[in-house]
């Protein structure tokens, strides 16, 4: 007996939508946004050993570079709450304080004897770890130091000890670092390189700085990616002004803190919220009443939906495009020369933010990836074919995961292949060429130019 109806018609000729179900289809329901377990995979606070698949390949492929793209690790509020006290977070390292990690001790000795470090520019006057007992805006905390000392330690054993990428005696050549010029991008990369490198050598570490936070360098120029990003967040504010709930936190969180509505919004509140919650640390109060987790709650849940609904609009994806090519076109040129038999810059690592992170994502096209959480990785390694040593292979890892077969340009290959990685030239045809179709354009500049039809 059919219960409900496949199709019922109405004598109309209509088909009104089918009754709701009791029982979800697992295979095609979304999954419910849990706003709170997403803040928790956000913060990433250190407490169990990861598991992860970089490094893994079939025993005849040698691994011969690795360039890793990261988030900064957990940070300060960048903006304050008007009219409420400031999270009380302590930015001295402490290794007796938890989350600690056992060489954060000898990190915090070796950070303070960097004198003979190459700095570029205003790097070299930036403090080298957090040091204020009361932190300052933006600045990493001793879970930022520690979320990357981690990682560190975690590339060290599959890349050094395993697969012997940089030995004890590696040069200066076969490093290429860079950060932005931000206290917390740059103490991030000490922090990850101080645990990776089989020794951590002042003499030899050159950190360049890079003032854009798209990586862009010289290529900066792209009318058309302001143009993209500019209707994109059109789109994010024609999505807020539609959501009455979040409305409605808005002017009761407003009334707490006695300020107008429109103040609270511009403080961008989510941005201070986090860092009360993923320091454990009772949101703010004041005569009036508190902020609560119902609060924090809708506004993480607006902010997931705004991820979601951003991934179907395709605004952010064709500013995506055009925001990080200058970035992937520097990568896949450096993987060329590496192929070609060079031995210079084996090990990448540029030190970044939130929003490097997340448009690189989204123009490889692998749409599952959750937002960058504080210390995300994404990680590019190039392997070498050893029976036939003229072909090369990359693998594309996020946060430990492997996402080679989700990007756009090797996931038909994955069908036809039985080796568990993407041949080099896929890659450098997407960035070379493909990046450019949806523009109808056959370069960077052309694509940067090209009003859309």
């Amino acid at each position: 007996v059919h219960l409900i109806p496949a199709n019922p018609i109405r004598v109309d000729g209509l088909n009104p939508k089918s009754r709701k179900r009791i029982m979800p289809d697992l295979l095609t329901e979304p999954p419910v946004i849990d706003p709170i377990y997403e803040a928790h995979v956000y913060c990433n606070v250190p407490t169990v050993a990861e598991r992860s698949m970089e490094g893994n390949a079939p025993h005849y492929f040698k691994l011969v570079s690795v360039q890793v793209l990261i988030r900064h690790g957990d940070r300060y509020p960048l903006y304050a709450i008007p009219k409420t006290k400031r999270p009380d977070i302590d930015c001295m390292l402490l290794p007796s304080r938890q989350p600690s990690h056992p060489q954060l001790e000898a990190f915090i000795k070796h950070m303070s004897k960097g004198s003979a470090a190459q700095m570029d520019g205003s790097l070299s006057s930036l403090p080298r770890y957090p040091s204020h007992s009361f932190c300052e805006m933006g600045e990493l905390t001793q879970t930022g130091i520690v979320q990357h000392l981690r990682n560190g330690q975690l590339l060290r054993e599959i890349y050094i000890n395993k697969h012997k990428l940089l030995l004890s005696d590696w040069t200066a050549k076969q490093l290429y670092l860079e950060t932005t010029g931000k206290s917390r991008t740059l103490q991030s990369a000490l922090a990850l390189l101080y645990t990776f490198l089989p020794d951590f050598d002042w003499k030899k570490i050159n950190m360049r700085h890079q003032w854009s936070t798209i990586f862009c360098s010289g290529s900066c120029d792209c009318p058309m990616r302001n143009h993209y990003l500019e209707e994109e967040q059109r789109r994010q504010y024609s999505l807020r002004v539609k959501n009455n709930d979040l409305e409605k936190i808005y002017v009761d969180m407003a009334k707490i803190v006695g300020i107008p509505t429109r103040q609270l919004r511009a403080s961008n509140p989510i941005d201070s919220l986090l860092c009360y919650f993923c320091h454990n640390a009772s949101f703010p109060c004041t005569k009036t009443g508190c902020i609560g987790m119902e609060h924090f709650k809708v506004i993480k849940r607006h902010q997931l939906e705004d991820e979601r609904e951003r991934q179907e609009k395709k605004l952010y994806f064709l500013y995506a495009l055009l925001a990080t090519h200058p970035l992937l076109n520097q990568t896949v040129n450096r993987l060329q020369r590496i192929a070609e038999g060079k031995k210079e810059e084996i090990f990448v690592l540029y030190s970044a933010h939130d929003v490097t992170l997340s448009p690189v994502l989204s123009a490889l096209g692998i749409t599952e990836a959750r937002f960058p959480r504080f210390a995300a990785r994404l990680v590019f390694e190039l392997w070498q074919d050893g029976k036939r040593p003229k072909e090369h292979f990359i693998r594309i890892l996020y946060n430990g995961a492997d996402v080679t077969f989700q990007t756009s340009f090797c996931k038909d290959y994955y069908k036809r292949s039985s080796k568990p990685m993407c041949p080099l030239e896929k890659f450098v045809n997407f960035v070379k060429r493909d990046m450019f179709l949806v523009f109808n354009s056959t370069s960077y500049y052309d694509a940067c130019r090209r009003r859309p039809l």
